[in-house]
């Protein structure tokens, strides 16, 4: 039965109800809706669909299917897309700058759409790494009733009867290098890594965040794990659109779901799943829309007390279709709640809270992906947070996969991660090098670059664990090897990692969460004082306009202020 809704408190009411709304109603007649029609909340079904990457191609048919929900709920859908700049197409060249920077401009253009059009409720729709915490970032910002929706994984692609991802690829441009790969190889495998429709399959960015969509309460239950081919994607999508206005008629809104304990779990279901360091930027820039005090710390002290259970990609063994067969994310946090690692008492968009979607859980101890929380794959999480006189504001690594925590040795110096990738292609790394490159972060960079190309580059030549690399910019969830990145002051703020030279010590230990530059003081001091600001070549354009209003990475490299200063919420207009 379609539910009755009163538009009077509705944000709707602007440009739909009243004589002196005549004007904007003439373009809703003009679109074919009824006088009914209009009388309905108007639901915002934002897409973040493209032709850009396989991550997206779903992403607006699935959306369309939202309508069928939304509408059977009493609502009126209205569709539009947003930008994604996927990570995989834009990686290993400048176009990587403009990543981190579509996530703000993702958060930035549904929020103003939603406000220029008064829409009531949110469904959104993403697919690649940065579009699923802008989608999220813009629920939590206007605070309107919404649903979080993941377009779905990639299936495996088969090379020589292996499971295989496109960060096998990155690896193989590697192994090409060394010699150790023919061009007819590398040729074979990039045609069949990615075999269709959806996101990059291990734990990398896009599935982690995925999983905080659920852990956090935004999504549906044991609904993103699902993959992108897979036909249930549309029933999710309807119900989706169905449930938000379940969610619209209890103003259940996203700051009321999204609590301070709501991030500590997606905290450690990150680190239970060995998930991408991308997520500690994330989680701090979505705690920051909530007015939620959460930073780089926060985060790191959680994966610290938390134990990896989930064999993913890359430092385990399955891949997100793998997780979805084993039972999903709710079957991983089944044994979480058991072990006392998650807040059952966080409320989700099903209205029921957490611990009461979970009870609905049955384990299965005949898969082989999610390990019990009593027998986990290691006592701690796959992310460490670190700090040091390297990394004052702190820095991060995964560890999920690593059988070395400890690392010292002479720092090998880039100002860009070209020059790097360079050296790398041309075997001029030396085994047991600690290489830095900087002047990559959010403000010097500008747009804080994954490194994937040259870690994937390291590690196809048999060098992954051999070297260690520390960035002010960011890895991919993809990287493998002993890679710290978010290093911070980045060095465009005159940090230490701005002050270290050819040959400098640096000492590494993931147990005791150090990161330390072997310099006296005095010769820091006097380094200090003969740096120069570097000018970046971008000093225009939507980059320019980042690093000027960019933070550190350590509060999520945000552009704005967040809840904490607002006057007012945009779903109380």
């Amino acid at each position: 039965m379609t539910r009755k809704f009163d538009k009077s408190r509705l944000p709707s009411r602007h440009v739909s109800v009243g004589p002196e709304r005549a004007p904007h109603r003439s373009y809703y007649y003009a679109m074919g809706l009824s006088e009914e029609d209009i009388a309905k909340p108007f639901v915002a079904l934002a897409s973040a669909g493209n032709d850009s990457a396989p991550c997206n191609t779903t992403l607006n048919a699935q959306a369309d299917a939202a309508r069928e929900g939304v509408t059977a709920g009493g609502g009126m859908p209205r569709r539009f897309n947003t930008i994604t700049v996927t990570d995989g197409i834009a990686m290993g060249h400048q176009g990587m700058k403009s990543s981190l920077v579509s996530r703000e401009v993702i958060a930035d253009s549904v929020e103003l759409s939603v406000r220029g059009h008064c829409y009531d409720a949110l469904v959104g729709f993403a697919g690649c790494d940065k579009s699923l915490p802008g989608m999220m970032m813009a629920m939590l910002r206007l605070n309107i009733p919404s649903i979080f929706v993941y377009g779905g994984s990639i299936l495996p692609g088969r090379f020589h009867d292996k499971d295989v991802t496109v960060v096998d690829v990155f690896e193989a441009v590697g192994q090409h290098a060394s010699g150790n790969c023919p061009l007819s190889e590398l040729t074979a495998l990039e045609k069949v890594a990615c075999p269709g429709h959806g996101a990059c399959g291990g734990q990398f960015t896009a599935n982690t965040m995925a999983c905080v969509g659920e852990a956090i309460g935004l999504s549906l239950p044991n609904s993103n794990m699902v993959p992108a081919p897979y036909r249930s994607r549309e029933e999710i999508a309807i119900a989706a659109g169905a449930q938000v206005m379940e969610v619209l008629a209890q103003d259940l809104r996203p700051r009321d779901i999204c609590t301070r304990e709501a991030f500590v779990n997606a905290a450690r279901v990150v680190a239970a799943t060995g998930g991408s360091t991308n997520a500690a930027l994330h989680l701090p820039a979505m705690a920051n829309e909530a007015g939620i005090e959460f930073d780089l710390f926060d985060v790191a002290e959680i994966f610290k007390s938390t134990p990896y259970i989930a064999d993913l990609k890359p430092g385990g063994r399955y891949v997100a279709k793998d997780m979805y067969e084993a039972g999903g994310v709710y079957m991983l946090m089944k044994t979480m709640l058991e072990g006392g690692f998650l807040d059952g008492e966080c409320k989700t968009v099903t209205g029921r809270t957490l611990g009461e979607n979970i009870d609905r859980v049955t384990w299965n101890p005949d898969q082989k992906v999610i390990h019990d929380i009593k027998t986990p794959l290691s006592p701690t999480g796959g992310v460490v947070g670190l700090k040091g006189s390297l990394a004052p504001e702190g820095a991060i690594v995964k560890v999920a996969g690593m059988h070395r925590l400890q690392f010292e040795g002479p720092a090998r110096v880039f100002d860009c991660e070209e020059e790097a990738f360079e050296a790398v292609e041309n075997h001029q790394i030396d085994e047991g090098a600690v290489i830095v490159i900087r002047y990559e972060g959010p403000r010097g960079g500008p747009g804080m670059r994954e490194m994937l190309a040259t870690t994937a580059a390291l590690y196809g030549q048999g060098m992954g664990e051999k070297v260690a690399l520390i960035t002010d910019g960011r890895f991919s969830g993809g990287t493998r090897g002993f890679c710290i990145g978010h290093v911070g002051p980045e060095a465009a703020a005159g940090g230490p990692i701005a002050l270290v030279e050819d040959g400098d010590t640096i000492r590494i230990n993931a147990e005791a969460g150090t990161i330390d530059l072997d310099v006296e003081d005095d010769v820091l001091a006097e380094r200090k004082a003969r740096w120069e600001q570097r000018v970046n070549d971008y000093q225009s354009g939507a980059l320019w306009r980042y690093s000027q209003n960019v933070g550190p990475a350590c509060k999520g490299a945000v552009t704005h202020p967040g809840a904490r200063t607002e006057r007012h919420v945009y779903a109380d207009i």
